[in-house]
């Protein structure tokens, strides 16, 4: 099941934050970070954030998060996380349909660590296109991919 997270509750902030660290580190892994900036995100953040949490809870926890930021011009996926204990379940696969059954957009947007084969796999699964790539001033490399809905 799917819902929108109240992140702005403190309690529903920690668990969000807690799904996102664990995802992370297995992220900067996959990316041979050393300083990975997601990983520095403080709980505060995700309190204040003005984005919007939409969580996966199965069997009574949370499973996975994505993070968007929806507006006229387009839908940013900020974030996508699956907690490791629910790896390879389909879980970011339905986060990825509920985004686009519930934001009227022509364009998403989303970015991800070049060395991150899940995730750039599953957002090319997705019709999603690379962009641009990057070298980050923490020395990963990222890669941009967009995705058009054409009239």
């Amino acid at each position: 099941m799917i819902e929108r997270l109240q992140n702005n509750d403190v309690e529903v902030a920690k668990k969000i934050r807690s799904v996102f660290q664990a995802s992370y580190k297995i992220e900067a892994k996959l990316l041979n970070a050393t300083d990975f900036p997601p990983l520095k995100r403080p709980l505060e953040n995700y309190v204040a954030s003005e984005t919007a949490f939409f969580g996966f809870i199965k069997d009574k926890e949370l499973a996975g998060v994505i993070e968007i930021n929806h507006n006229n011009d387009f839908t940013h996926i900020n974030s996508l996380v699956v907690s490791p204990d629910f790896f390879r379940q389909g879980i970011a696969r339905k986060l990825m349909e509920f985004v686009f059954k519930t934001f009227d957009s022509k364009l998403f947007v989303v970015e991800t660590g070049l060395e991150n084969g899940p995730a750039t796999a599953l957002y090319k699964k997705f019709g999603f296109k690379e962009v641009k790539q990057w070298d980050t001033d923490h020395g990963v490399r990222k890669i941009k991919f967009e995705r058009r809905i054409l009239d």
